[in-house]
């Protein structure tokens, strides 16, 4: 719930393709947060952050995507956001920006692995495994949906659309430091 690259897609996306893209946006990195925890019951979390080839290859992959939104950010700030009613549909890709920025993140793993092991009985049963699974991608999602709304909000969207060019060029910028920071972790250079 700290400010990241997920805060940065979810917001961008209400921005620039309406509240509704908004939405599913923050539904979908919910469904990748909850897939996540439900790896983690499932036990393939600690393959991931066991196998430091596949924990680095989620890393560059998801530094790759963040650059690659970045550079779409930097190329797209033409200044225009759309107006309620006017906003693209484009709800396929919101979902995929959404899913992509949260499930590549393997960090998501770690997190789920400490997560569980303190509120997770090691013999619970599924019942029980799926609330918890529930609980993260619902509270996840739930997050996400109330800074779109928060973004979406009449008087904080007249201001945004304002400055919709420099908030298109802060955007991608933050977004490839983001991936270029990833990226020299995961290299061993910080």
């Amino acid at each position: 719930m700290s400010p990241g690259p997920s805060l940065a897609v979810v917001m961008n996306t209400s921005l620039h393709s309406g509240h509704r893209a908004g939405y599913v946006c923050a539904l979908a990195h919910g469904a990748g947060v909850g897939l996540y925890g439900l790896l983690t019951v499932a036990g393939l979390a600690v393959l991931i952050t066991s196998s430091p080839a596949l924990f680095t290859f989620m890393q560059v992959a998801g530094a790759g995507y963040l650059i690659y939104l970045g550079i779409k950010s930097l190329r797209g700030g033409s200044g225009a956001m759309p107006t309620e009613g006017h906003a693209p549909r484009d709800h396929r890709g919101a979902a995929l920006s959404g899913f992509l920025v949260a499930f590549l993140n393997p960090k998501l793993a770690i997190f789920m692995l400490a997560l569980f092991a303190q509120f997770l009985d090691p013999q619970a049963g599924v019942v029980e495994k799926g609330i918890m699974v529930a609980t993260v991608g619902i509270t996840d999602a739930c997050w996400y949906s109330l800074i779109v709304a928060l973004v979406s909000h009449p008087r904080f969207l007249e201001r945004l659309q304002r400055s919709a060019k420099l908030i298109d060029q802060v955007f991608g910028v933050i977004l490839i430091l983001l991936a270029l920071s990833v990226m020299l972790r995961a290299g061993g250079l910080v």
